[in-house]
C-alpha cells in the first residue's frame, strides 16, 4: 500500500483543498494494481483512470510512466505509483 497526500499536489494546493489522499494497493510480487482509494474534493473525477488500471491488470510502473498534465489532481495517481519505486516527484523524502 502506497499513499500520496494531496497536500503535496500543486493542483490541490491551488484549489485550497489539500486534505485529500490517493492510495494504491499494489501486489508486492507482481507490482500489479489491485485497488485504488481516493479521498477528497473532486476525487470522483479520477476514478475512471483508477478503474482502468485495475481492470487492465496494470502494474505500478504503467501508472508511474503515464504522462499526466500538471498541475492536476489526476497526477496524484502517478505520484502514488512513483512512490512504489521511491521516486515521487513532489513527496518529501528525508535523506538516508
Amino acid at each position: 500500500v502506497v499513499k500520496f497526500p494531496w497536500g503535496a499536489s500543486g493542483r490541490a494546493t491551488t484549489l485550497g483543498r489539500n486534505e485529500g489522499l490517493t492510495k494504491l494497493i499494489i501486489d508486492p510480487k507482481t507490482e500489479r494494481v489491485l485497488g485504488v482509494g481516493l479521498v477528497g474534493v473532486n476525487a470522483g473525477e479520477m476514478i475512471a483512470e483508477a478503474t482502468l488500471a485495475v481492470e487492465t491488470a496494470a502494474v505500478a510502473r504503467d501508472l508511474a510512466e503515464t504522462i499526466h498534465a500538471h498541475p492536476t489532481l489526476s497526477e496524484t495517481l502517478m505520484e502514488a505509483a512513483e512512490s512504489v519505486f521511491g521516486q515521487a516527484t513532489h513527496s518529501y523524502r528525508p535523506k538516508r
